[in-house]
Order: C-alpha cells, then structure tokens, then sequence
C-alpha cells in the first residue's frame, strides 16, 4: 500500500493513545510526547470513544437514525459506530470515511462480512466527490435523514481549509431530521498549547479552537441538550465528579439537529 511507518499519523497516533495494537515506533513515538505533556491523554482518548458510543446510541434509539456517514473515522477499536448502532437498530447502515489506506485494510477486514457496513477512502473535505463515491451511495439515501459524525477530526484542519464550509456542506446535503455529532479540542488556555504545539510538530496538523469556535459549526442546527460540552459531560452513563481534570477539559462535544 505504499505506508512510510517511519512517518506518524493521524489514525494510527491515536491508536496508540488508545493502547491499541495498529501502529509503529513513529506513531508511539508521537503518543509518549503526548502522554508527557497531558498524562490524562489516554483516558481523554477512551473518553472521545465513549461519547461515540452514547451519540450513536442516543442517534439510533431516540432519534430513529437508520444511516450513519463517520467522517475522519481512524481506525478500528473498540464499539466502532456500526457495532453500536446495528446493536440497537439492527438494520442500521454505516459508511466509514478515512484517507489513510491502513484505515482501508484494517476496516475491510473487520466488516468483510457485514453488507450494511462500508469503508471508503477519500478525503473528507470534498463533500461532493465523498458524497458521489459508489460505497457512499449504496448504503446511504440521502432523502432519508443521517447522522453525521465529525467525531475528533475538526483539529486536524486548519482555518485556511475552510472547515465550516465542509460542515455546511454535509449538512446542505442531508434533510431535515439529520443530526451532526462533533468533538473537538479546545483552547482552554496555556493548558492546550503545548499540546497543539506538540500535534503541529509530529503530526503537521492541529488547531485547538474555542468553545465559541467550535460551537459556530452548530449554526442554523436545533443544538441538543446540555450543549457544547466536555465529552464527560454529554449526557453521562454514570454521575460524573467534578472539577473535572485538565485532561477532560481538553476536548468538548454536542450533537445538533437539522431542523
């Protein structure tokens, strides 16, 4: 597949994170600095998952969403986006998104048996050609309503790459009912800069936005209860305890709805 392991990326960086097993020395080099700089990393990362996990399902049983387009969606792990939404609405149809072709490898041999699953690689910010690829159109009907998930992939995308653009894109395309999952990382302050910093140098990538930022990719959505907030915080299985530790402070989330 032509991968250079001597260079880290995005998906396989976050593998690592993770703790999982889709990865190389650069990637777990990249990780190590992570976890210096934020030691709570980790368990930021199983929380992104987590929030994953509870907008899926909240997407699936409350809000009737049969089709799932996950965008930037990494590799492989734990609860993927069709494991938990074909667990509460077993005719759910999901199509992954990723440029990264070991995305590619390890997704099709994961979902090689599943028909309402799909994995395609292409770049996320041409909504048009990702709209118009055959793995996209088998599975989703854009007449009927879509979750749409952005989930830990915004920061990824600078200014200059009109983010908001292929938001909005996204969403022109669905109809209304549709729903937009995001997380993201967030400038809280000195906190996060080091790390942005540290994403820009191993990864070439990474800006860390406001809450005030972030939330303006929800403008013209019915935004859903409690908001923009830490991931902890979306509408938790279990009480949370607070204050909340740097690292849970670090990535925020919501849901909006297309009215």
């Amino acid at each position: 597949m032509g991968i250079d392991v001597t260079v880290p990326s995005i998906a396989r960086a976050y593998d690592a994170v993770l703790g999982g097993k889709n990865n190389y020395a650069s990637d777990r080099a990249v990780a190590d600095e992570l976890r210096r700089i934020t030691p709570g990393i980790g368990d930021l990362g199983w929380a992104n998952r987590a929030m994953l996990g509870r907008t899926v399902r909240h997407l699936a049983v409350e809000a009737g969403i049969r089709q799932f387009l996950d965008l930037g969606a990494g590799l492989p792990t734990m609860d993927n986006t069709h494991q938990v939404a074909q667990r509460h609405a077993p005719s759910a149809r999901v199509v992954y998104v990723d440029n990264d072709p070991i995305v590619l490898a390890h997704g099709r041999a994961l979902l090689e048996e599943n028909d309402a699953t799909a994995v395609v690689t292409a770049d996320l910010c041409e909504p048009e050609q990702v709209l118009a690829d055959p793995g996209v159109r088998r599975l989703i009907d854009l007449s009927e309503p879509v979750g749409v998930l952005l989930v830990g992939i915004l920061h990824h995308f600078r200014d200059d790459e009109a983010v908001a653009r292929v938001v909005d894109a996204y969403m022109a395309a669905v109809p209304p009912g549709s729903h937009l999952v995001i997380t993201h990382f967030c400038d809280i302050g000195p906190d996060a800069w080091e790390l942005q910093e540290t994403f820009r140098r191993s990864l070439g990538t990474g800006r860390f936005r406001t809450a005030k930022e972030i939330a303006a990719y929800f403008d013209g959505l019915d935004l859903l209860d409690p908001g923009l907030v830490p991931l902890v915080m979306w509408r938790p299985d279990a009480p949370v305890q607070e204050p909340l530790p740097v690292a849970q402070r670090l990535m925020v989330g919501g849901v909006g709805r297309k009215r």
